[in-house]
Formats: C-alpha cells, structure tokens, sequence
C-alpha cells in the first residue's frame, strides 16, 4: 500500500511517500481501506521528534481518519466488511496517513451517511480532544464565561460551538481575519492577539481552553477568577504547574471510545456544531501539509484525501 512515513526525525522534508506492507487485522481489530486522514499538531510533533524519539522505522505518521473496513480479525462482530467508519488511533499507535489501517474495533464508529470521509476526518480527532475537554474536564456550564484561546484552529473552533451550544459566554483569541469566521462559529468577542494583549482585556473567567502553548499559556491563568479551571491540550503530557493556588490547572485524557465519536455525529447531525473550513492535499503532498500545519497559522482542518 502507499503511505506517507518517516524514516528519521527532522524536518517536514523528511516525510516520504511511498509502498509499505499491508496492515493484517489481529484479533479484536478490523483493517479499515483510509479514504481520508486529518492533520493533527501532534504529528508534526512526533516527526520533528518534540514528543519524543521513534524508534521504529519507517514510521507511518496519522492519528484520524474515515475510511471502509475491508477485513476484521478474530472474535469482531461489531464492524463487518463494507462498513462506513471514521475514528482515532488508540493513544502511542499512529498510522493513518496510509492506504490501510489495523485498529481495534470497539473504538471505531459508524460514519453516518451525511457526512463524506473527509469531514469525517475532519471531524474525529478534534471532535474528540474538544469534547473530553470541554464537557468533561472543564464541565463548562451554561452562564459560564470561557477563554478559548487559538480559536481558529480545528479544536478550537469545535470547542467555540460546544461551548456556546452548552449557553457560555465564548471569548477566543485569533489574528483579525479570523474574526468573522469565529464569530460565525458562535463567539462572543474575538481578541486579536496580534495586536492586543488579552490578559488587559479579559478577566474574571470560570474558565481557559489553552491550545497555543508556550508563553501564552501561563498567560492564561492571569485571566481566571478565584476557583476558576485551565485546561491545556498544546503543553506537553502534563498541565503547567499553577503559579497561583485558588485555580486548577487541568491536562485533558484524550482517550478513544466510540461513545465520544458518536456524540460528535449526534452534534453533527443536529446541527449543534459544523465541519469546520477543510483544506484537502493528497499523501504525496504530505511535506507541504506538514509546512502550514507547523506554522500554526492556518483556519479549519488539514485532510488528505487518500482515495
């Protein structure tokens, strides 16, 4: 099969397309034909060896997708053959941005009919790290007021909607051209973070959503009230420790279950929450896609379109 893989860590150039061995399903897995794969910060990450080494070479890089399951492995009866399904990788297995997957069953979902493979891409990985993130760790409730920073990111802005769907009041941070866009997606007020400096702006919130990162991280606890939460998703495995002791400072367990993904088809499907902006490239694009996503400066989701 073809797959955009790794065969060293480094830069975006050292991303290379090309034939690798077909994925066998093992028992309890289904092997699922990739019709399309997101592109996620972590990947990059894992590339230029940030999250760690890789040892394990040629390394295939990808944590999300939609696709058709092809074949399933012993004892399966919850996917067969010819089944529509999107999903995320289980937390240290990556792969998707290949022809061909083998995953574990139970953490697939059911791709339902309104939805192409690319949205569904679209859709998994962010849908899932914004769900857990805001409904289950921040526990944001309706009258609340949330900071989402980076709100023109995939997770951010599926994070806004979540948000304002539960009834907060939704500010983000994003350049100027954004603006409408986030606004669009149901933002209360938009900080351009370009221009002006957010912790003189705001104040008083129950609660963060940090996906930036570095210095504007620890900005974030400035602007939380007394009791108030942060919970980080672009600082490494572990939250930032405090420097003030009357609010939490929270990591996110990004794990995988099919229950997550079908309360993001059930958001979808009500019309709660829209696909973000996409821009598609194929796998031997891989390099280029690696590029903008690492420059951060990009709105919506990367997907390749793999069939």
């Amino acid at each position: 099969m073809k797959a955009a893989y790794i065969e060293s860590q480094g830069g975006p150039e050292v991303v290379q397309f090309g034939d690798v061995l077909d994925p066998i399903a093992g028992p309890g897995e289904a092997v699922v034909d990739i019709y399309a794969a997101s592109v996620n910060a972590a990947d990059w990450k894992v590339r230029s060896g940030a999250s760690g080494p890789v040892t394990n070479f040629p390394y295939i890089l990808g944590r999300d997708f939609s696709g058709v399951v092809r074949t399933v492995g012993e004892g399966v009866t919850d996917v067969a053959a010819g089944d529509e399904v999107f999903g995320v990788c289980e937390v240290g297995q990556e792969g998707a941005y290949a022809e061909k997957i083998a995953i574990k069953s139970s953490i697939l979902a059911q791709k339902p009919k309104s939805l192409g493979h690319i949205e569904a891409a679209a859709l998994a990985a962010t849908g899932l790290t914004a769900l857990i993130s805001i409904e289950d760790t921040l526990e944001i409730e309706a009258g609340e007021t949330i900071l989402i920073q980076g709100g023109a990111g995939g997770v951010a802005g599926f994070a806004i909607q979540l948000a304002k769907q539960i009834g907060a009041h939704v500010i983000t941070t994003a350049s100027a051209t954004n603006h409408d866009y986030l606004r669009a997606l149901g933002a209360d007020d938009c900080i351009d973070y370009t221009t002006q400096d957010f912790t003189g702006l705001v104040s008083d919130c129950d609660a963060v959503f940090e996906t930036v990162g570095g210095d504007v991280a620890m900005r974030s606890f400035d602007v939380l009230k007394p009791g108030g939460r942060i919970a980080f998703i672009a600082s490494g495995p572990d939250a930032p420790r405090s420097p003030r002791d009357d609010v939490r400072a929270l990591r996110p367990a990004v794990n995988r279950d099919r229950p997550h993904l079908e309360r993001i088809v059930d958001l979808v499907s009500t019309g709660a929450i829209r696909v973000p902006e996409i821009t598609t490239f194929r796998l031997s694009e891989a390099t280029e896609a690696h590029r903008i996503s690492e420059s951060r400066h990009l709105r919506g989701k990367l997907v390749f379109e793999v069939r």
